[in-house]
C-alpha cells in the first residue's frame, strides 16, 4: 500500500491496534488489514522495589500508555499525515500474573505485585501439593494464598483480583475478563472446559470457608474468554483514559486482553502442536504446545494454555538480558569517556558479534545473570555474579559468550526436563525479543545450547505488542469457525520471511561443558546471595 492508501485506511479505522505492557516498555503496534506494522509508539518505565517488592505504581501506568499512545499519534502523523481516531480493533497485553486486588468500589487493596517477585514460596508450595498441579510463585492464586498465610488485612475486603492487563482492560470497558492464556497464569484452567478447573476451585474454596472469608474465588476471578470472544468495547471514559486530548472514539471493539506469554506466541505463529516458542527480553520463557499431558508434576514446568486453551509446557526464567545490558551500559560509559562516539545499535552489535569469537565453552567464564529469584535453581534472590578460572582467557570475547549464555543457561536447564524425561518433540523454536535483535547471533547461540533449530522472522523485533494486535485482528475478522491456528498460518504467516539456524557441533558440545560448570557454580550463587545483603 502507498502512504495514500494508508492513510485512508488508518483515517477509516481499517486498523487494529496492539499495545503491550512489558517489564521496561510500554510498546504500541498499529497494523493494517495485511497485519504488516503501519506505526509504533513507546514508552520507558522500570519497575521499583519497595519494602522488599517489585512493583509498579497505577499512576505510571496511566502516565505510560498516554504517552506511547501519544508517540503512536505522532508516528503516524509524521508518516502519513493521518489523525488517529479510531481503529477497527484493539486490545492490551501485558507481563504476566502477578498481584492486583480491589475492593467493591474500586480501591486497590495492596500494592502491585510483579511476576518478578519471589515471596510466595510457601503458598506455592502448599498450593501445588493440594492441588497436584504446579502453582508458581509468580501465580495470582500463589499471590492471594500467601497474603492469607501472612494474615494480611486487606484480603477480606477483596471484591475483584486481576493482572496488568485486565486491570487496563477493565477501565477501558467496564469488563472484567482475561484471556484464557493469561488467565492460565491466575488459577490453574482445565483445558477440557477451557476456564478454571472446577476441582481445584472447590479446594480452594474450602481454605476460603475455614479461614471465614465471605467470598469465594470465582467470586474475585476475572470471566475467562478465548481468543476471538468478544470483549466490550471502549467506553467513553476509557477513550479519554487512553487519548486526554479527546480525539479518540468511543466504541471501538476489544479483544480479549492476553499476557506477554500468549503474544508471543501468536507473534510467532506457535499455537499449534509441536510448535514452541522463545521469548527472550527481561525476562526468558520458552512455550511448547503439548501433544499430550505431561507425565508428572515438575516445580520446573508451568502447564498454562495458548490464547484458545491448548495445553502448554512453560518454563520461565526471571532474569535474561537485565545485566547484559548493565554490561554495555558500563562499556558504553568507557567509551564516552574515552570521547568515542558509537550508536546504542552498533555497541550491540560489535559485542554480539564478539562473542561469536569466544571459545563455545567460554574457557571457564560463569556469569549468573540473577537479579531476583530463579525458582528453577531454587534460588529465592538474585546476586550479578561472574566467576571464572585464574588460568581462564578472560578476553573480551569470552567474557561476551559467557554473558550470552547466561541469558539462557537457566531456561535449559528447565527445556532439558522436557526433551529428556519427557521425551517432547518440537520441529523448531521460533525466537523473538531483543536478545534477537543482532542478527544471527542470538539466534545461533540458542540453537547450540537447547540443540533445536531455532527461526527467527523479519516481525521477530515487534514482538508482543504486534503479538496483540494480531489477536485485535482476529477477533475482528474471522470468518465464521476459523480458528486461530488458520487464520494465523494463512492469512498472517503465509509469506513470511525468515531465517532458520541449525545447531552446530561446536556450540552443542561447547554449551554442555559450559552448563555443567554452570551447574556447579549454582551453590557459589546460593552462598553470594546469603553473604551479600
Amino acid at each position: 500500500m502507498d502512504c495514500k492508501a494508508i492513510k485512508a485506511a488508518i483515517e477509516s479505522g481499517k486498523t487494529s491496534l496492539g499495545i503491550e505492557f512489558g517489564s521496561t516498555r510500554i510498546k504500541a503496534v498499529l497494523i493494517g488489514e495485511d497485519h504488516a506494522p503501519l506505526a509504533s509508539g513507546a514508552h520507558d518505565w522500570e519497575n521499583r522495589l519497595e519494602n522488599g517488592v517489585w512493583t509498579y505504581y497505577m499512576s505510571d501506568v496511566w502516565e505510560g500508555v498516554q504517552d506511547c499512545y501519544a508517540d503512536l499519534v505522532k508516528d503516524v502523523k509524521e508518516k502519513y499525515d493521518a489523525e488517529l481516531t479510531t481503529f477497527g480493533s484493539m486490545g492490551f497485553s501485558a507481563m504476566m500474573h502477578g498481584y492486583l486486588p480491589f475492593d467493591k468500589d474500586g480501591k486497590q487493596l495492596a500494592e502491585f505485585r510483579t511476576w518478578r517477585n519471589t515471596i510466595t514460596e510457601k503458598a506455592s508450595v502448599e498450593l501445588t501439593d493440594l492441588f497436584g498441579f504446579n502453582i508458581p510463585q509468580r501465580w495470582s492464586i500463589a499471590h492471594l494464598y500467601q497474603a492469607i498465610l501472612n494474615g494480611e488485612e486487606h484480603v477480606k475486603d477483596i471484591a475483584f483480583m486481576t493482572t496488568l492487563e485486565g486491570y487496563v482492560h477493565w477501565k477501558l470497558t467496564g469488563c472484567k475478563v482475561l484471556g484464557v492464556g493469561e488467565g492460565a497464569g491466575m488459577f490453574p484452567i482445565d483445558s477440557t472446559t477451557g476456564t478454571y478447573d472446577a476441582g481445584m476451585v472447590a479446594k480452594f474454596d474450602d481454605i476460603l470457608a475455614k479461614r471465614g472469608f465471605s467470598f469465594r474465588l470465582l467470586d474475585i476471578l476475572p470471566k475467562v474468554l478465548n481468543a476471538g470472544d468478544p470483549a466490550g468495547v471502549l467506553t467513553e471514559e476509557g477513550a479519554k483514559l487512553l487519548d486526554p486530548t479527546g480525539k479518540l472514539q468511543a466504541g471501538i471493539p476489544l479483544c480479549p486482553p492476553e499476557g506477554d506469554a500468549g503474544t508471543g506466541m501468536v507473534a510467532t505463529n506457535s499455537v499449534a502442536v509441536r510448535t514452541g516458542n522463545v521469548s527472550a527480553g527481561t525476562s526468558v520463557f520458552a512455550m511448547i504446545v503439548l501433544e499430550k499431558a505431561l507425565s508428572k508434576v515438575y516445580p520446573e514446568i508451568d502447564m498454562v494454555t495458548t490464547p484458545t486453551g491448548k495445553p502448554v509446557a512453560m518454563v520461565h526464567c526471571n532474569t535474561c538480558t537485565s545485566d547484559l545490558d548493565a554490561w554495555v551500559r558500563l562499556f558504553r560509559e568507557l567509551l564516552d569517556a574515552t570521547g568515542t562516539e558509537i550508536s546504542k545499535p552498533a555497541l550491540y552489535d560489535m559485542l554480539y558479534f564478539k562473542a561469536l569469537e569466544g571459545a563455545t565453552d567460554c574457557d571457564g567464564i560463569i556469569s549468573f545473570n540473577y537479579y531476583s529469584g530463579e525458582p528453577v535453581t531454587g534460588t529465592d534472590e538474585g546476586r550479578p555474579l561472574v566467576m571464572r578460572r585464574p588460568d581462564s582467557a578472560f578476553s573480551l570475547a569470552n567474557f561476551m559468550r559467557a554473558q550470552l549464555y547466561a541469558t539462557m543457561a537457566t531456561l535449559k536447564l528447565g527445556m532439558d526436563i522436557l526433551f529428556d524425561k519427557e521425551k517432547v518433540t518440537i520441529d523448531q523454536l521460533m525466537g523473538h525479543g531483543g536478545l534477537f535483535k543482532t542478527k544471527g547471533v542470538g539466534q545461533q547461540l540458542m540453537a547450540g545450547a537447547m540443540n533445536v533449530p531455532v527461526a527467527v522472522m523479519e516481525t521477530a523485533g515487534e514482538g508482543g505488542p504486534w503479538g496483540m494486535a494480531l489477536l485485535a485482528a482476529y477477533a475482528k475478522n474471522k470468518a465464521e469457525g476459523e480458528t486461530l491456528e488458520d487464520y494465523l498460518s494463512k492469512k498472517v504467516f503465509a509469506d513470511s520471511k525468515g531465517s532458520v539456524v541449525e545447531p552446530k557441533k561446536e556450540d552443542v558440545e561447547g554449551f554442555a561443558r559450559y552448563i555443567e560448570s554452570y551447574k556447579a557454580g549454582i551453590d557459589v550463587e546460593k552462598a553470594a546471595i546469603k553473604a551479600l545483603r
